[in-house]
């Protein structure tokens, strides 16, 4: 601070020594259109892409020092650029756009370390393809009037293009147009309408028209480009008056009911001016057709009925209208006329109405036969149905309701009135058994009209009976057991028939026949049938008896069924010996040959004997005269023990059941085989093993299988019956049998005279059937054979 002058000019003095010791850099200037120096009249198109290298600052120091490279800009303007301060290459780090900035200014310099140098330069930014043109002053909305002339011009459309050169030029076209009426200049956008064409109102009232603006094309991003934009113009046409009026709704119909009132408005009708936009008032009129008995209001069209229904004259009315147009000075314009029709027509206030011969009648009634013949008219019902209406109002159909198929009702489709006829359909249906009563709804409804009235008529029908019905046995079969000491006039069975007909046709009136009936008769009227007074029942003589009972009504309709009576034996004979037991003079040292036969009548007895075990032979030859005596009195001891034994059995037996046995029906698996007799002879003994004592010798089988005299035929198998359940089977004893002595072979004698041989030694057959009657049902208790 306290130097002086001097030493300030020392200082000076020194510093400019230095300064001209070494000289600062200096960028090379290489003109315009060179990538690289000082950036002298450097542009740079604005579609550049961010991070391009657009330049390299180049420059030197005299002394040969390394330089260095730094770019600035305004404060207040954007860093666009960036450089490498050893290299001077400058990047792009900014998006360029040239509408919005069209020249950068920067700061640019370069340094040795010692001096630096800085140069302002300004880099053109250059244009690109990269603005659409831009429609001004939208929307574009035009009301143009439909008289307009063609030719006229319409509106002008305006687009720029921020753009340079022919980037930058505009030219104009429609988008769609074809049809069209209008057109737009290609250079100016003038909208006009085209030659020939007209507007109207009537037919469109407003037009859209899409109008495109097209650049002329440039580069972008290095290809080249065409740019453009549309704008909507809505044309709207005017109204004038041109039109006619126009009615709206047509054609018009109207109509007056019978219960119409006088001043009734009856229909209106609507017209208006023919140009929409400004339309003029109308006022309407009657011209003719009215007769006086209509009028229309002027001002809104309705139109009245002015007298009464009744007194109109015609059924159909056919008015005119005429409508006119008021302008707005109160003139008549422009008219028009439209027809009305009118028709008079009836209310369908009235259903179908029954009528009977005292007036209406909503029920029927008839009496009558049953099963009538097939088409025949119910007679006794007078049925008239009308309906008051008149025309589609007054036709309906007729139907009857209830059992389908039995009646059928004529005519089936009515108009106003008809007479109603019911007709039988089915003969067969109308059945007294059946039905006591039929009962039906007869309906009316209407066809044709939205109401659907109706109406119904009960008909009530009685029937009568007829005897139409034949007696039925409540079976086709009916077996029974009695015992054969039965007295006279027991009751056996009672058989029982149904006639469903009622009254005298129902009684039913019992009869029997058949060759097997001589020793039964039949109550006529309980069905209960028994032994005559003086009928002697044998089992040995005839064990089964069959014959048919009849059930006929009063006029002689009947059904048959067919009785089997089997006769249960009773232990009333005595053991007998045959009289043709062979005897033969026993002389020592010489064989003897003992045969006894027995004969047994199997009758039932299918269960335990095979109808191949017939007449089966066995005899025994006795070698030593010793022992044939003690096998002969063994065999007759044998016989007498199991005699008495099976009588007394067969007494308690029949003890028990010696009663008039119930009814019952018989079910059996397969017909009994016919009765077979076996023949037992005793073959003489031999020293040999008992298995070979026997021989088995089948005989011819004995034709006479059939212990009826009579020779009525075996009844045919009985319906096949489900045995009742948690009931044991009750098996009928029907077997029967005969023992006798083995007869020589004769000619068949006659039926008589082979009852009264079989009646011989009937306590032994007696005894022998017993038995095998009581190990037959203990076998067969649970057998289904019978029940």
């Amino acid at each position: 601070m306290g130097r002086g002058p001097p030493a300030v000019l020392a200082l000076w003095m020194l510093f400019l020594s230095l300064a001209q010791a070494n000289f600062a850099p200096h960028f090379f200037d290489n003109g315009a259109g060179s990538t690289n120096g000082n950036m002298a009249l450097f542009s740079l198109p604005e579609d550049t892409p961010v991070g391009s290298h657009v330049y390299t600052l180049n420059g030197t120091d005299p002394e040969g020092d390394p330089v260095s490279y730094h770019i600035s800009f305004n404060p207040s303007a954007r860093s666009v650029f960036s450089v490498d301060p050893n290299l001077g290459n400058i990047t792009l780090i900014e998006e360029l756009d040239r509408e919005r900035e069209d020249e950068i200014e920067a700061i640019i310099s370069i340094s040795d370390g010692l001096n630096l140098v800085a140069e302002k330069v300004t880099i053109l930014v250059t244009d690109a393809n990269d603005e659409a043109p831009r429609f001004i002053q939208e929307p574009y909305v035009v009301q143009v009037p439909e008289d307009t002339p063609s030719g006229s011009s319409l509106a002008r459309v305006r687009a720029v293009d921020r753009d340079t050169g022919s980037a930058g030029s505009v030219t104009y076209f429609l988008k769609n147009p074809h049809p069209s009426e209008f057109s737009v200049d290609r250079h100016s956008g003038v909208l006009r309408l085209q030659a020939g064409a007209t507007l109207d109102f009537e037919k469109a009232r407003a037009h859209f028209l899409t109008v495109v603006a097209k650049d002329g094309g440039g580069k972008l991003r290095g290809a080249d480009v065409v740019l453009s934009a549309t704008t909507e113009v809505t044309v709207n046409v005017e109204d004038v008056q041109d039109m006619a009026p126009v009615f709206v709704g047509t054609p018009y119909y109207g109509y007056v009911y019978e219960d119409t009132l006088p001043g009734s408005e009856v229909l209106t009708v609507v017209a208006m001016d023919g140009d929409r936009g400004k339309p003029n008032r109308v006022l309407y009129s009657l011209v003719n057709g009215s007769d006086g008995a209509f009028e229309i209001n002027e001002t809104s069209g309705a139109i009245s009925v002015t007298q009464s229904p009744s007194q109109l004259r015609r059924e159909v009315y056919e008015l005119h209208v005429q409508v006119t147009e008021v302008s707005s000075a109160g003139t008549p314009a422009a008219q028009a006329m439209v027809p009305v029709t009118i028709r008079i027509v009836d209310l369908n206030n009235h259903p179908p109405t029954f009528y009977g011969e005292s007036g209406p009648q909503n029920r029927f009634e008839l009496s009558m036969y049953e099963h009538p013949p097939q088409g025949e008219i119910l007679r006794g019902l007078k049925i008239t149905v009308n309906d008051s209406d008149q025309g589609a109002n007054a036709k309906f159909n007729l139907r009857l309701v209830g059992p389908g198929g039995i009646f059928r009702v004529v005519p089936q489709t009515v108009l106003n009135e008809a007479q109603v006829t019911i007709i039988v359909e089915n003969s067969a249906a109308i059945d007294f058994e059946k039905f006591k009563v039929l009962t039906f709804k007869l309906l009316a409804i209407e066809v044709s009209t939205p109401e659907k009235f109706s109406s119904t008529a009960d008909v009530v029908i009685q029937l009568l009976d007829t005897n139409d019905n034949v007696p039925k046995f409540t079976s086709h079969y009916y077996v029974a057991r009695i015992p054969e000491n039965a007295p006279g006039g027991s009751n056996v069975l009672a058989v029982t028939a149904v006639d469903p007909d009622t009254g005298p046709w129902g009684e039913v009136k019992y009869s029997i026949y058949g060759s097997g009936a001589d020793l039964f008769l039949i109550h006529p009227s309980s069905g209960i049938i028994y032994t005559q007074p003086w009928a002697s029942l044998d089992a040995e003589g005839t064990a089964r008896y069959n014959f048919y009972v009849k059930a006929e009504d009063m006029e002689g309709r009947y059904s048959l069924a067919e009785v089997f009576i089997t006769l249960l034996d009773v232990n009333d004979h005595y053991p007998q010996f045959g009289k043709s037991v062979q005897e033969k003079i026993m002389v020592l040292g010489s064989p003897v040959k003992i045969e006894v036969s027995f004969k047994i009548n199997l009758g039932s007895f299918s269960s335990s004997i095979q109808p191949g075990d017939t007449n089966m032979t066995l005899r025994a030859q006795l070698q030593n005269p010793m022992k044939a005596v003690g096998v002969l009195a063994g065999i007759m001891a044998i016989i007498v023990a199991l005699t008495v034994l099976i009588s007394t059995a067969t007494f308690w037996r029949n003890k028990k059941s010696n009663k008039v046995q119930p009814v019952r029906r018989v079910l059996r698996k397969r017909p009994s085989p016919a009765p077979r007799s076996i023949r037992i002879e005793w073959l003489k003994f031999r020293r040999t093993k008992a298995a070979d004592k026997f021989v088995l010798k089948e005989a011819p089988p004995n034709e006479n299988c059939n212990n009826n005299s009579r020779g009525t035929p075996a009844p045919p198998p009985p319906p096949s019956t489900a045995p009742s359940m948690g009931q044991a089977p009750w098996t009928v004893p029907t077997v029967s049998g005969s023992l006798g002595p083995q007869q020589p072979q004769q000619p068949s004698p006659k039926p008589r005279a082979v009852a009264k041989r079989k009646a011989v030694g009937s306590p032994v057959q007696s005894a022998l059937v017993s038995e095998l009657r009581q190990k037959f049902e203990k076998k067969n208790l649970h057998s289904k054979a019978y029940f």
